[in-house]
């Protein structure tokens, strides 16, 4: 519960930090299309910071029974997700061709939607 609330507080604290690079210092630099896609990694990033926040309350209530493979994956799932699409869309910006990254979004993308569906699957066997 301990880790999963400390990787809850730095997607929260470095989705804030990002999303006000993007709204300010990035705002000259990203075309309109990389800023919205840049904010979609920023919101996603959010998204997941607060489901890490409620996975530890789930665990500590004992409804969910397994954190760890959900909190790993969803770690990795932010990683992926998130941080291709800051990457690719700062490419320019820092001077590395990084669309090699391309092909890693969905990836985090669908590591995200998994993490989703362990919860699922542990609520389908949750007997109240």
């Amino acid at each position: 519960m301990r880790t999963t609330l400390i990787w809850a507080t730095i997607f929260g604290a470095t989705g804030i930090l990002l999303g006000a690079l993007g709204a300010h210092a990035l705002k000259s630099m990203l075309d309109v299309n990389q800023l919205q896609s840049f904010e979609t990694g920023v919101r996603y990033q959010m998204y997941h910071a607060l489901f890490l926040l409620l996975l530890a309350l789930l665990q500590k209530s004992a409804l969910i029974k397994s954190a760890t493979p959900i909190r790993n994956i969803t770690i990795v799932g932010v990683f992926a997700f998130s941080g291709s699409i800051y990457l690719l869309n700062l490419q320019h910006v820092i001077g590395v061709d990084l669309s090699f990254l391309g092909p890693i979004t969905p990836l985090g993308g669908l590591a995200l939607i998994g993490a989703w569906l362990l919860v699922f699957m542990q609520a389908l066997r949750f007997k109240a």
